[in-house]
């Protein structure tokens, strides 16, 4: 089971191409959004090619779970904001929850960092990287060349989003 945390960011939006490639590969999935996320996404055609619901918030108490236990998570993108958050221990969003526990319990996760030119040189941002490093994240980057980056995000690197090296890194996992 591989749930798919997505983050507020355009190459969310892309997800259903890559939930069905990692399908094919053989992964049952699950999306599991940030509230930023949702503005990205299409929740009810991922919700139908996945046939499991796509999360946003923390179930009542009580209430049953409605999606499988995960064997590995791929955050894509990975913005600043989650980063830095995962590392401080933060889990004021669902997604931010599942993946502290994940860390916690020794799940395998794969993250495609894309946060902006600016807020990538920000000093926490590259503390956060090297935590989530040595704590065993496998972080995967992009190449630059992606026209629909930085006319309408001043300071985004023209960076390819890296599906092809996430499918990549989650073939390893298997």
């Amino acid at each position: 089971m591989l749930y798919v945390v997505a983050c507020g960011g355009y190459p969310a939006a892309d997800l259903p191409a890559f939930v069905a490639d990692v399908q094919a590969d053989g992964w049952d999935v699950c999306v599991v959004a940030t509230p930023a996320a949702l503005g990205f996404l299409d929740a009810g055609g991922l919700t139908q090619l996945t046939g499991h619901p796509v999360r946003s918030q923390y179930k009542r108490p009580g209430e049953p779970d409605v999606l499988p236990p995960a064997d590995a998570l791929v955050v894509v993108p990975a913005t600043f904001n989650t980063i830095n958050k995962i590392v401080a221990g933060i889990s004021d969003t669902l997604a931010l929850g599942l993946l502290n526990e994940a860390l916690g319990g020794g799940r395998p996760i794969v993250m495609a960092p894309y946060p902006n030119s600016a807020l990538a040189g920000h000093p926490a941002y590259a503390a956060s990287l090297e935590a989530l490093r040595g704590w065993g994240v496998r972080l995967v980057f992009g190449d630059p060349g992606d026209p629909r980056a930085g006319a309408d995000q001043p300071g985004r690197e023209n960076t390819v989003f890296p599906w092809t090296r996430l499918r990549a890194a989650l073939a390893d996992l298997r």
